[in-house]
């Protein structure tokens, strides 16, 4: 099969062909319709975070099931799903006790003394978050994927399969944001969108929308931000202040930078929370005043939304049917495979939401 296949960091990828195994007994084998471009895996292709090569990048997709394992009863060929890489064996700490986005058990992938899930030759190649979707078909656990209704659009089914989850789940599962709350978030790309419409769909009485792209602080607007703010413009955090009268309930921040997260803090009111979506850098340390925490603020990390995907997504594909979720905005360019490294630029100038590699 065809894949776009990461050996050298900042080095473009160019389209190989590699082999994908057949699946075991609780595994699918998924032909890819769509893939998203997430900052995710710009984080390992830049090398912001270190990754072995060589990889098939991207995770936030959607396709059809080819093929399943001998065990796999939960779907079969032809189901429409979408994958995550939020992979639960279901019976260890944090799946038994609701936190399946924190599951870190190895038995989900396939062992060193096993053939690889990938291959080029003799040599294996690493899927990406055990999913590898800028590929023709991905050979996933079954507890990698999600079953969903034939009538959801691929390209924004495969948007569900990350940014969005883990923009809506911080609001709705991380924070527990309640209705009348107020809500900042810093960073209008995918993820700091999707927190946006989170927040609207929870029932927010103002959300605020800080970032330094007019067009994204307009696109906010589309997403349920009651108020924009234009962080170039000067300070994000005392006029978050000023305008709720001392701060908000709720902040998120959706960048990944140790100064976005310190910010996300400042403007809280007494008693708020500020939950950290993006991922800050291995090394970067987060300053904060020690005098605040007297005032009952806190400050917090957030794993993919805190989600349970098998539940969360089918129904975030309602509400998209319904139009409470906006996708559509979020699909700025829709390219093929060949063109993954155009895709990966866009996406670093920060002018575009989503970028959406189509299969067909």
């Amino acid at each position: 099969m065809k894949a776009a296949v990461f050996r050298e960091v900042n080095v473009p990828m160019e389209i190989e062909d590699i082999q994908v195994s057949k699946p075991g007994p609780r595994e699918v084998l998924v032909r890819t319709k769509a893939a998203g471009i997430c900052h995710s895996d710009m984080h390992f292709w830049n090398g912001t975070y270190p990754g072995q090569v060589p990889m098939v990048l991207g995770h936030e997709s959607a396709g059809v099931v080819e093929e399943v394992g001998s065990d796999v009863h939960y779907v079969k060929p032809g189901d429409h799903v979408i994958t995550c890489l939020s992979v639960f064996c279901g019976h260890c700490e944090k799946c038994l006790t609701g936190h399946l986005s924190l599951c870190q058990e190895p038995e989900v992938n396939r062992g060193a003394d096993e053939e690889p899930r990938l291959s080029q030759g003799e040599q294996a190649v690493l899927p990406f978050a055990q999913l590898g979707s800028f590929a023709e078909m991905m050979l996933v656990h079954e507890h990698a994927v999600v079953k969903i209704r034939d009538d959801m659009p691929m390209d924004r089914a495969a948007l569900i399969g990350c940014g969005v989850t883990t923009g809506v789940g911080s609001v709705i599962h991380t924070a527990s944001v309640e209705p009348g709350a107020t809500v900042a978030v810093i960073g209008c790309g995918g993820i700091g969108l999707s927190a946006i419409n989170g927040a609207a769909i929870a029932g927010a009485s103002r959300i605020f929308a800080v970032d330094m792209v007019p067009s994204k602080l307009e696109l906010a607007r589309k997403f349920g931000a009651t108020d924009v703010i234009d962080a170039s413009d000067g300070d994000a955090v005392a006029k978050v202040v000023e305008m709720t009268g001392g701060g908000v309930h709720y902040s998120f921040e959706a960048i990944g930078l140790k100064a976005t997260a310190e910010q996300a803090f400042e403007m809280l009111r007494m008693g708020g929370t500020a939950t950290v979506i993006g991922m800050i850098p291995p090394g970067d340390m987060v300053s904060l005043h020690g005098v605040e925490f007297l005032y009952e603020k806190k400050i917090q990390g957030s794993m993919m939304g805190s989600n349970r995907f098998r539940v969360d997504m089918p129904r975030f594909v309602d509400f998209y049917l319904q139009g409470r979720l906006h996708l559509d905005d979020l699909v700025s360019n829709r390219i093929k495979l060949s063109d993954i490294n155009e895709g990966m630029a866009a996406l670093e100038t920060g002018e575009v939401a989503r970028s959406v590699i189509m299969f067909d």
